[in-house]
């Protein structure tokens, strides 16, 4: 495998991948998008036929496949373009995938406004493990910036990312028979316990808003998580897992 060699900070590559890291329109406009991480890239180089480039720092050893553009740079130089605070020497380019059609399923959770990248892709990697379909509507932070990806642990290597518009979501699921449940607290809400998960699609709302106006009152039935009555709520990512968990054990 042949490897380039760059040194200076300045050069055009270098300067994409810290745009493509920062920026969602970059990713968008060029088809692109930057990770970080020797584990990423592994998972990568086996799930993601989109990889395009490692930029590896010295003494970094990684297997690869051959059709990748591999670069090798010093450290110092791999610290002024990674994310992250102590950067594991391995930052790499992979081409966007094509948008994953949306078609409606049972048993499948929806995503209404999840912003924090860090539960974004908690969100994805359990519901890999647990092989529960996805669907991102209005709102959600972007699936491929690095925050994401870093916190999927590769999921989005080895899952589509389906996104889609809620009104689209509602009219399929109307027509496919398919009932729609939100999370939220109210008193009239379904202990998730007692509800037919498996044959739903499932929203899970924002962290700080829940499930927009718009959706509970689209949806229909109300489901909650029991929980001690002194708790107002819990994070996205632990509501979905409980969610997905119970989906599945039916």
């Amino acid at each position: 495998m042949t490897q380039e060699r760059i040194t200076s900070r300045k050069n055009p590559l270098l300067q994409q991948v810290k745009k493509l890291f920062s920026s969602r329109r970059e990713r968008e406009q060029t088809g692109l998008f930057a990770a970080d991480g020797t584990k990423l890239l592994e998972e990568a180089a086996k799930y993601c036929p989109g990889l395009e480039t490692a930029i590896l720092s010295d003494g970094v050893e990684v297997l690869l496949p051959e059709r990748v553009r591999v670069i090798r740079v010093p450290g110092d130089v791999m610290e002024s373009i990674s994310p992250m605070a102590s950067p594991q020497g391995a930052v790499f380019l992979c081409r966007l995938p094509e948008k994953a059609p949306f078609r409606p399923v049972p048993g499948m959770l929806l995503l209404d406004g999840i912003q924090d990248p860090g539960n974004l892709g908690t969100i994805l990697r359990t519901a890999d493990a647990l092989n529960v379909p996805v669907v991102l509507l209005e709102g959600c932070a972007d699936a491929y910036s690095h925050k994401v990806v870093r916190a999927s642990m590769g999921a989005v290597f080895r899952v589509p990312v389906v996104s889609a518009a809620w009104v689209q979501v509602r009219d399929a699921c109307m027509e496919a028979g398919i009932p729609i449940a939100v999370t939220a607290l109210d008193d009239r809400a379904v202990d998730i316990r007692q509800a037919a998960l498996s044959k739903m699609a499932l929203v899970i709302g924002s962290e700080g808003q829940g499930v927009r106006r718009e959706i509970l009152e689209g949806a229909g039935e109300k489901l909650i998580i029991p929980m001690n009555p002194h708790c107002e709520s819990l994070n996205a990512a632990i509501a979905a897992a409980i969610v997905m968990w119970q989906m599945k054990k039916e």
